[in-house]
């Protein structure tokens, strides 16, 4: 997959690999793995789908049926950067720990991927 560039996402100020908030165990995704989300769906707990399309397009669907499109980007400290076409930005890191994967947003809040 290539790495996309998104200005208003380098506009915004990404957070660097040493600010993200990470637990003793996590494991952060490695270039491999993250280039391999494309095409991928990621099912969380409250039943939220984030689909990453190759090409970069990316969705996330809500419980209630709702959807929000943008872009995303791979980020030089490997967090996983999303561009919303309502002009909303944000960045996650993506780690395993404990055999689980767990999205951590900039804020620090965890939310665990539901196995396949």
């Amino acid at each position: 997959m290539t790495r996309f560039l998104i200005p208003a996402l380098i506009a915004a100020g990404p957070v660097f690999a040493a600010d993200w908030p990470v637990k003793t165990g996590d494991t952060p995704l490695t270039a491999a793995e993250l280039d391999a989300l494309a095409g991928q769906t990621l099912t969380f707990y409250d039943d939220g789908q984030a689909k990453f399309s190759a090409g970069g397009a990316y969705s996330y669907t809500y419980a209630s049926g709702e959807s929000a499109f943008g872009t995303y980007a791979i980020a030089d400290d490997g967090s996983v950067c999303i561009a919303y076409r309502n002009g909303f930005s944000r960045c996650d890191l993506y780690v395993r720990s404990g055999g689980r994967l767990i999205l951590i947003d900039e804020k620090g809040d965890r939310y665990p991927v539901r196995p396949e």
